[in-house]
């Protein structure tokens, strides 16, 4: 007879989704709050959502962060993608080891010394901090993490039907294209929103690497918090909170989509056999 889950279980559970979530709750709520004193429950308004929309620097800083995160997020997608690749099907090949712990390294680096290591290195090239250095930093530290998500996805991956297309003539390039990068798609849908979101929320790594015509709004945001939290702060945060989360479920509409019609394809294609 099985068994449900025991009461340990269930208050561990309880005590550790209201630790990680709760605070979250509270700054939505506190979004909403009529008074300036941010511990004070003064009665609902949005007026400092309105506030929000005429304070020019974290517009600036918010526009900023959203074209790092897309530009990054999409660069390391690819660049993850073909890694992911070399690590599932290229076997064993000299420098293997090598290769994979240079992909695997920021993963467990932590980042006050891969934000310091990337500064060093645009000091050394005299390449001026700004955009363009932000943007390569997140790459670099994200695209591990899009390589891990596609070689599970590829762990899986039915390779007779790459076979297939390439016995009926359909060049490699091709074969990729419209066999293999369908079926892995979820999984670069995946990784490509795990990096959009360490790009979006990354404070670290941008402080090394940033320049005076380049602020992020984390940067921002931490810099007018050590002068104390503002209404402003918390309707900021919770846009980020929504924007996330809009961006989290697009991507599971799309994925649970995309496996729907693999399926089908599939029922239809063993009907037809």
């Amino acid at each position: 007879m099985r068994q449900g889950p025991s009461w340990f279980n269930v208050t561990s559970l309880v005590l550790g989704f209201s630790f990680l979530y709760l605070p979250i709750v509270l700054l939505v709520i506190y979004s909403f709050n009529e008074s300036r004193l941010v511990t004070v429950w003064g009665g609902f308004s949005t007026k400092w959502y309105a506030e929000l929309l005429n304070n020019q620097q974290l517009l600036d800083a918010a526009w900023v962060t959203l074209r790092i995160a897309f530009v990054s997020a999409s660069l390391a997608t690819v660049l993850g993608t073909l890694a992911a690749l070399v690590l599932s099907r290229s076997g064993r090949f000299i420098g293997r080891s090598v290769f994979s712990g240079m992909v695997y390294a920021p993963l467990v680096m932590p980042e006050v010394i891969l934000g310091l290591s990337l500064l060093l290195l645009f000091v050394a090239i005299d390449q001026a901090r700004g955009f363009w250095t932000i943007m390569i930093a997140h790459t670099t530290f994200a695209m591990c993490y899009v390589a891990v998500v596609v070689q599970s996805r590829l762990a899986g991956f039915d390779r007779s039907l790459e076979e297939a297309a390439l016995d009926l003539g359909c060049p490699p390039l091709q074969t990729f294209f419209f066999i293999t990068l369908p079926i892995i798609l979820p999984g670069v849908i995946a990784g490509w929103m795990l990096a959009f979101t360490l790009s979006l929320d990354d404070l670290v790594i941008a402080s090394f690497t940033t320049g005076p015509e380049a602020t992020t709004l984390p940067m921002k945001i931490y810099s007018q918090v050590r002068l104390g939290v503002t209404p402003e702060i918390n309707a900021v945060c919770t846009i980020l909170v929504g924007l996330v989360s809009l961006v989290v479920i697009a991507a599971s509409i799309v994925t649970k989509r995309q496996e729907m019609r693999r399926e089908r394809d599939m029922r239809q294609a063993e009907a037809q056999a």
